[in-house]
């Protein structure tokens, strides 16, 4: 696979503006290991290479377990997750897949339980900004592969 080309280099604009989002999330107050974790599981429906290798590097950095990553795609199954963590992973494929049901109430009544409004536009947010994350990488062909995790500061490096 070789990437198409670089928004870092060809649009820096692009970069930054996704960078600034990243900023806010960074300071936004959710678990910096609940918002990757999300950004891993909408990668993983969205088959974004590039960001499912990133996230999960992120999470291994974080410490996190090896079961509870490998188990993602899987997380209704398993008891390895917290209520918080389900209602963001549910909220997180309700978001991503939003033309299968527009973010059913089911979703957001659980969702509510856990998080604050601040907090539920926040994650929102942080959907969103993962789903336009994997389009740019997956439009670019960014390679898998070649991302290391900065565990002081992973936005850095971009999603």
């Amino acid at each position: 696979m070789e990437a198409r080309f670089s928004y870092e280099k060809t649009a820096p604009g692009v970069y930054q503006a996704m960078i600034g989002v990243e900023k806010y999330l960074e300071n936004c107050g959710l678990e910096e290991s609940l918002l990757h974790m999300m950004r891993l599981r909408a990668s993983q429906i969205n088959g974004c290479a590039y960001c499912v290798d990133m996230h999960w590097k992120d999470l291994r950095a974080f410490g996190e377990q090896e079961q509870r990553l490998y188990s993602l795609d899987a997380w209704r199954e398993c008891p390895y997750y917290t209520a918080r963590e389900r209602a963001a992973l549910a909220w997180t494929e309700a978001v991503t897949l939003i033309t299968e049901g527009h973010v059913p109430d089911t979703v957001y009544e659980e969702a509510q339980a856990q998080f604050s409004e601040r907090e539920l536009a926040d994650l929102t947010l942080a959907v969103t900004a993962i789903n336009a994350w994997n389009r740019l990488s997956i439009a670019s062909r960014t390679v898998p592969g070649i991302y290391r995790p900065a565990k002081a500061n992973p936005f850095e490096k971009g999603a």
